[in-house]
């Protein structure tokens, strides 16, 4: 398969088979052995330390789908004249606005994107304030039109809608704030996601009158027609494969991102570990022999191979591996009138995912004109206040014995979306997560406290302690405390004041 692969690749899989030989010719003191295609190559994937202490990144998940101003999927559900709710209010609201997607399909609302109002390096600056420490554009969600300056495929963002290389303007205001920058690519998904647009309403004055998206001029677009059988999220046709690996690859190539995701296990099995072991090749080569990159994908490794991401969701316990969340704000494309997230809802989850060895990368919503409503600027800058006071008790940190303790560890957990358990759900007094850094513990009172904290975990008599500890302070505040270490619990009084910001953290050292 990865001769007949290559034979079809053209250029682009000349480029690769290139790259390759020409890295694995250096020294072994200077690289480490080349990534193949092989499973057992890529167990020797190590989790660089940058991404392990990064913690928080931000993510621009933004395209013309927002002009519509009704959340996400626009570009599939305006093909569905009849289906659930969520489906049919898109073709609804399009034929009101837009007119019949025979006449006036998606196509039609890309040059309406203008993002006039986008300002990457004044963004930057405030996500950068925020306390994230990467940021990631997408380059291509499933309506497969690229926000690159691509050579492969004509639909982009620097021919239609803005005429700009918006993946290179937020890498260079990335690479100015000195913010790693990654990239998002939902291409794998887009080949049968996108055969909505082949369809024709089954009622009406129209009805059996095919969409746009069945003429043949606009197939670059909407994909060449699927067989009865590629009905999955991930297409089987090897053409389609081939295409996805070639544009993935030029992606690559053009702005060598520290992070990469797909939104989708790794695809393709020999496709996407050639994608795979070439993305961590070249990232080797542009290191000198340091693996820095980190791809991420919806399927948990047994040995390394890449960073598991639960979309939506949270894991339940300390994962042996780094992992991310990834979610949104709000809906993942603006939406008039959507209910965001508050600042605390934000911090509880980052605290969460942090005290089980995982990242959060949260997109913040952007109006289609590409600025900021206010509430989500307010949101931001809630959180902006607590990160400087409480970011030692997060960047750089490592698990501690136990991810936490409290009333909600007894309960059981609601399901998250696609996996996991809810990364936005409500605590109790008492409910604790814990981080620790050197010999440093850190404590998070996940609500402000009301009366006396108690830490069982850190008891005299606790397991889990095996030291006393010599000093308690509350990041954020000068305020002396009164504590001491019963054989049941760390308690501590309430102080007199405390911080303004809900989440509060505890600072817990030890005697020698």
């Amino acid at each position: 398969m990865k001769t007949n692969l290559f034979k079809h690749m053209g250029l682009t899989g000349m480029l690769i088979i290139a790259l390759s030989i020409s890295t694995w010719g250096q020294s072994p003191k200077t690289l480490p052995s080349q990534f193949t295609t092989a499973d057992e190559s890529f167990k020797q994937y190590q989790y660089p330390e940058w991404f392990r202490d990064a913690k928080f990144g931000i993510w621009a998940h933004w395209g013309p789908q927002a002009v519509p101003r009704q959340g996400d999927w626009y570009a599939r559900n305006m093909y569905f004249q009849s289906g659930n709710g969520w489906e049919t209010r898109y073709y609804e609201h399009h034929v009101k606005t837009y007119g019949h997607p025979s006449k006036f399909g998606y196509k039609d609302i890309i040059p309406l994107w203008k993002a006039e109002r986008w300002d990457p390096a004044q963004l930057m600056k405030l996500y950068k304030k925020t306390g994230a420490k990467y940021f990631v554009s997408m380059a291509t969600h499933h309506d497969n039109f690229f926000l690159w300056n691509s050579k492969l495929h004509k639909w982009n963002s620097v021919n239609m809608g803005p005429q700009k290389d918006v993946v290179k303007l937020w890498q260079d205001a990335a690479k100015k704030e000195g913010l790693r920058f990654g990239v998002s690519e939902h291409l794998g998904a887009s080949y049968t996601w996108f055969q909505a647009a082949r369809g024709t309403d089954k009622t009406g004055p129209l009805a059996g009158v095919p969409y746009d998206g069945a003429n043949p001029e606009f197939e670059d677009l909407y994909h060449p027609k699927t067989a009865d059988d590629d009905k999955e999220w991930l297409t089987n046709n090897p053409e389609n494969q081939k295409d996805w690996l070639a544009k993935i690859t030029e992606l690559i190539d053009m702005y060598q991102p520290d992070l990469l995701y797909s939104d989708s296990e790794l695809p393709f099995g020999e496709v996407g570990r050639t994608m795979l072991a070439h993305y961590y090749n070249q990232d080797m080569t542009k290191n000198g022999g340091k693996l820095d990159a980190v791809y991420t994908a919806k399927l948990r490794p047994s040995e390394g191979r890449w960073v598991q991401d639960v979309e939506r969701g949270a894991l339940d316990s300390i994962s042996p591996f780094p992992w991310q969340t990834d979610t949104s704000i709000g809906d993942w494309y603006y939406r008039t009138g959507q209910k965001y997230m508050t600042g605390t809802e934000v911090i509880q989850m980052l605290v969460d995912i942090v005290s089980k060895n995982g990242n959060l990368l949260l997109n913040v919503v952007q109006t289609p004109e590409g600025d900021l409503e206010p509430d989500v600027i307010n949101i931001l800058e809630e959180i902006a206040r607590w990160t400087p006071e409480n970011g030692e008790a997060i960047y750089g940190t490592r698990p501690w014995k136990v991810y936490g303790e409290g009333p909600g560890m007894d309960k059981k957990q609601e399901k998250g979306t696609f996996g996991g358990v809810k990364d936005v759900r409500p605590y109790e007094p008492g409910d604790i997560r814990f981080t620790s850094k050197d010999e440093t513990v850190y404590a998070f009172c996940m609500m402000k406290p009301t009366d006396t904290i108690r830490i069982s975990s850190l008891g005299k008599n606790s397991k889990l302690c095996s030291k006393s500890v010599a000093s308690v302070k509350i990041l954020g505040s000068k305020e002396k405390l009164n504590w001491k270490q019963e054989g049941d619990a760390l308690v501590v009084n309430k102080p007199a004041q405390l911080p303004e910001w809900q989440v509060v953290t505890l600072k817990i050292e030890f005697r020698k």
